[in-house]
């Protein structure tokens, strides 16, 4: 039996409906909502790059900037036309010499003393030489009996050359005569040169003051027994009338010293007092070892003040030839294997280095005397690890970043 679905309900029977289905997205809709999801994350990206770029030019500017050098310059101090610097100096005898032995024998007696002002000329002491007395007397009896001979052979001579005129001798016998004579001659002149430098000897029995001077030492003493040559010394002698006062000056001085300028010399057992010297002399060559001309510095010393083997400080006033600069000491630059240099400032913030020759140095400024033009800006305390061309910060002085900490 089929059934047919009743059109009209019956009235209390509940009937049932279907709901009506809800409306679908379209898909244009949800590609538009990506796209507009995948902007915002693609700005949100851009963004966040721009900044993290940002930040790194900041920083990289920041860290050339820290890295740069800070640093105080200030201006090269033209140095004095006339430069006056300081050197030591050797205070010498104007004549230094030993006194030796001549001869031999024994110290007899000596009569000067250490101290002793002398006379040229005067007895210093007196050797006994007994044998040398002998010698003498020996060879003054050989002279007389070659003169004896000799006159002999002379008479010899001149008798046969008489007689050899009247055939009444042989010219041979003529002829050995008087070469007898001629011979006995000579042995009469060298017995004579030997009596001579005997005595000659004797006379260095008495050892005498070659030079007005003091005695500076004695080395003998009575009964003491002298050899001749054997290098000890019987005394030392030096002359201090005038003291000579050798310095070394550096070569770029060289060609302002002028012989007969007159210096002025100070001693430290002299304080405030002050002695004048002259220029008498240079060596007129300087020294590769040392790259300094020697000089000599004559000082009066009639009074006795000065003693001979002080130091002595040389004050040496000499006109600049060229233009000087005076600059702090710890503005140079000292590195292995190069010159000494300077560090100059030059286009507003780059580090220039400089190769310079100083020349006095008083421990807290030096004088440049080449390397530096009027103008140039110094950097006064360099870092060790500056290079030529480096940027560096010009601060004021004073006004230097502190480090972190306050330190």
């Amino acid at each position: 039996m089929s059934h047919e679905p009743n059109s009209n309900p019956q009235p209390g029977v509940e009937s049932y409906e279907r709901a009506p289905e809800p409306n679908a997205v379209s898909p244009h809709k949800i590609l538009t909502g990506a796209a507009v999801v995948l902007l915002i994350l693609a700005v949100l990206a851009v963004t966040g790059i721009l900044r993290r770029m940002h930040a790194h030019t900041v920083l990289a500017e920041r860290t050339h900037d820290l890295a740069a050098p800070t640093v105080t310059v200030a201006p090269a101090r033209p140095g004095a036309p006339v430069d006056t610097f300081v050197l030591p100096g050797n205070v010498t005898a104007y004549t230094d010499a030993p006194i030796y032995a001549r001869t031999d024998g024994y110290l007899l007696r000596w009569y000067y003393d250490i101290g002793s002002k002398v006379q040229k000329g005067a007895l210093l002491a007196t050797i006994d030489t007994p044998e040398l007395d002998r010698q003498v007397a020996q060879a003054e009896s050989d002279l007389a009996t070659a003169q004896a001979t000799a006159n002999n052979a002379r008479l010899q001579a001149e008798r046969y050359s008489g007689l050899v005129k009247s055939d009444a001798v042989s010219q041979q016998d003529t002829d050995m005569y008087v070469n007898q004579a001629t011979a006995t001659a000579a042995a009469v002149k060298s017995a004579e040169a030997n009596l001579n430098r005997l005595k000659e000897l004797q006379s260095f029995e008495k050892v005498y003051a070659p030079f007005d001077g003091v005695v500076t030492a004695r080395l003998v003493d009575t009964g003491q027994l002298i050899n001749q040559g054997n290098g000890a010394e019987l005394f030392h002698m030096q002359a201090i009338q005038t003291l000579r006062v050798y310095a070394n000056v550096p070569q770029v001085y060289a060609q302002t010293l002028q012989r007969g300028m007159k210096i002025d010399l100070t001693f430290p057992e002299h304080p405030g007092k002050t002695f004048l010297g002259t220029l008498v002399r240079t060596a007129d060559a300087i020294d590769p070892a040392s790259r300094t001309l020697l000089a000599e510095i004559d000082v009066n010393n009639r009074s006795g003040e000065l003693l001979p083997g002080s130091l002595a400080q040389v004050h040496f006033k000499t006109p600049n030839a060229n233009l000087t600069f005076i600059v702090p000491t710890a503005a140079l630059i000292f590195r292995r294997n190069a010159e000494m240099e300077v560090a100059t400032v030059v286009h507003g913030d780059e580090a220039h280095l400089v190769q310079v020759m100083i020349g006095e140095d008083d421990g807290a400024t030096v004088q440049i005397v080449s390397g530096l033009n009027p103008g140039d800006r110094i950097i006064q305390d360099p870092p060790d690890s500056l290079i030529d061309g480096e940027k560096v910060q010009v601060v004021q002085p004073g006004n230097m970043p502190t480090p972190a900490g306050g330190l």
